[in-house]
């Protein structure tokens, strides 16, 4: 996949109709069949990431400018149900290169740190990871424990954070801190760049998880980490809450459309399975019950697809920022644990096999719940934000 003329603002709809097809034959015809090789050996094949960083996939959602592909959320909601379509791993790869950490460069980074980072993330010569969550702070930031004490010109940083994404193949953390408690003047938290060679970053060994095999999180200790002030996303102490938001924010309408992807698959899985097993000599497709089974499946995918794409096209024209991400994340990522569970119930037994497709989509799928904010966040986002804007008159 080539590029578009970087001096384009954004990419043109024929322009995207061949990036999607080519997105979508590389994961039908080069991931699907290896499924079994990336959650076997725990770990995405080099051939397989040197051709997604060919593809432009590192950096398909990074400004043109900055030598990404320069992809809307519209257009990335596009290619995300085409990752699920396969073993996140894959997605998990580039996805924080293109979103939660790569946005925060893109909506926030001064100039300078764009012009020092981005061209790297784009490529992927640089794995970028989103440093957030820790013990006892994840889908809310406002609990944030770890500390930056600024130090003439530099900063130290402290802290532990916990399942990082990419973390022991980063290159470059994007580390969340507090520099002072939160007051009338902002949350008191900011954003470091900070490089995974930093003397004091120690990450720790891969967790060891569920599900999701090939896609590396792991934890990250902070012990008297310095870093230059020109390390401070933005130059301002009270950026970090709010790029955090933001981030997260767009990053959960990528998520519910990963979630479709998924849902996708476990259903064709459904389909292909009902046609041809048999019982009593009778394809399971036949029995009424089986269809109606495929039938819920199917109605909760397109339901799941309209949905994405709609929050996506709120989020582009800045509609709606906040409530349409989360009401897309929490439906569609629990609609996702639904299909899921309907496709081992259709293949019976077998559903329950490891190497069946079904059983490691169940497996992996469960996650989605969890990160970018859970449900129960989602829910008092979604709740809260409807309140207040009734008790301020609808403004």
């Amino acid at each position: 996949m080539t590029a578009p003329n970087a001096a384009a603002a954004e990419v043109g709809d024929e322009d995207f109709r061949e990036i999607l097809a080519q997105t979508r034959h590389f994961v039908r015809t080069a991931v699907v069949p290896r499924e079994s090789e990336i959650l076997a050996d725990d770990r995405v094949p080099d051939d397989i990431r040197d051709d997604a960083k060919k593809m432009g996939l590192f950096g398909y959602a990074i400004p043109q400018a900055w030598g990404g592909l320069g992809l809307n959320l519209v257009q990335d909601v596009e290619m995300a149900m085409e990752f699920g379509y396969t073993s996140l791993a894959l997605r998990s790869m580039f996805g924080t290169n293109n979103g939660i950490a790569g946005q925060v460069l893109v909506g926030f980074g001064t100039d300078e740190q764009k012009s020092r980072w981005l061209e790297g993330i784009a490529s992927g010569d640089v794995v970028a990871s989103f440093a957030l969550t820790e013990p006892g702070a994840g889908s809310n930031p406002a609990g944030l424990r770890s500390t930056a004490v600024r130090d003439g010109d530099s900063w130290v940083l402290n802290g532990q954070k916990q399942y990082i994404t990419n973390a022991p193949t980063a290159d470059l953390f994007i580390v969340f801190a507090r520099t002072r408690p939160a007051d009338s003047d902002g949350a008191g938290i900011a954003v470091f760049l900070v490089p995974a060679d930093a003397e004091g970053v120690v990450v720790g060994p891969k967790d060891a998880k569920m599900g999701q095999e090939g896609a590396w999180t792991a934890d990250v200790s902070l012990t008297d980490v310095r870093v230059p002030d020109s390390a401070l996303i933005g130059g301002s102490e009270d950026i970090g809450y709010r790029a955090a938001m933001t981030s997260l924010a767009r990053g959960r309408v990528h998520i519910a459309a990963l979630a479709v992807g998924s849902a996708q698959r476990a259903l064709d899985e459904s389909v292909a399975y009902a046609a041809t097993a048999t019982q009593g000599g009778t394809p399971i497709g036949n029995f009424q019950l089986v269809q109606a089974m495929i039938a819920d499946q199917q109605t909760q995918v397109m339901a799941g697809q309209a949905l994405v794409r709609e929050a996506a096209r709120k989020w582009v024209t800045e509609e709606d920022r906040r409530i349409a991400p989360s009401a897309a994340k929490l439906f569609c990522t629990e609609m996702v644990g639904q299909v899921a569970d309907l496709a081992v119930q259709i293949h019976g037994g077998a559903g329950y096999m490891r190497g069946v497709t079904v059983e490691r989509i169940y497996r992996e799928v469960r996650l989605l719940r969890l990160y970018e904010g859970t449900s129960e966040i989602q829910r008092l986002i979604i709740g809260g934000g409807l309140v207040k804007a009734a008790q301020r008159g609808g403004k």
